[in-house]
This record gives structure tokens, sequence and C-alpha cells, in this order.
């Protein structure tokens, strides 16, 4: 394994997902990996494989060869952000994680409460 590249992926993916206000948990869940997979990618132990790298650019807005770390980070044209994304506030992400977590009895009442709330 390149630990150099593993650590600039990392880095450069921690970074994004931290700039965007995500968790681990949300890059890991829309990357398609565990969350302590996910957090040993951002630690630079473990190298990705082409499809998660190509999700993990998707999923933080940043093209490959910024997380390769073969193009300055600032420079060059972004990605657009996945649809789901645009609209999402880190709060609205949050809420997302917790209610995903809800067995349905408790997810009923909290559709109920939010319902309450939009009259």
């Amino acid at each position: 394994m390149n630990e150099e590249l593993a650590i600039t992926i990392g880095t450069v993916a921690r970074e994004a997902r931290e700039k965007l206000g995500m968790t681990r948990a949300e890059v890991a869940e829309r990357v398609g990996l565990v969350e302590p997979a996910y957090g040993r990618l951002e630690r630079g132990k473990v190298l990705p494989s082409v499809p998660v790298l190509h999700r993990l650019g998707l999923t933080l807005g940043i093209s490959p060869e910024a997380l390769l770390g073969t193009t300055p980070r600032g420079t060059g044209k972004k990605p657009p952000r996945p649809p789901a994304l645009e609209a999402e506030t880190p709060e609205l992400r949050r809420l997302l994680a917790l209610a995903r977590k809800l067995d349905e009895e408790k997810l009923d009442a909290l559709l109920h409460v939010a319902t309450a709330l939009t009259r």
C-alpha cells in the first residue's frame, strides 16, 4: 500500500466532509461503507477501491484528482454536488441520521410532531 497516497486521500476527504458539515457516518452511508471502514480511510490506513474513490468524490463534491492530490485543491472546475446534498443543511442531515435510528413507532410519532409544526 502507498501510505503517502492513503494519507493524502484521507486528509482531503476529511477536510471536504468537515467543510460540508457532514459526519463520517453520513459519508460512509452515501459511499457504501460501514463507518469504521470509512474512519480508517480518513485516517490514511487504507486505500479505497476505484468505485469507492469515485463515489467519495461525488458525495463530497470534489474531483478524483483532488482526492489523489494530483491537482491543487483550490483550482480547477469542481464537479457538481449531488442533487440530494444541495438543499440539505447540516441540521437536516443530522435530523435524518437520528430519524434513521428510530423504530417504526417512534418514527411515526416524529412524523406527527413534524406535521404539527408545519401547520
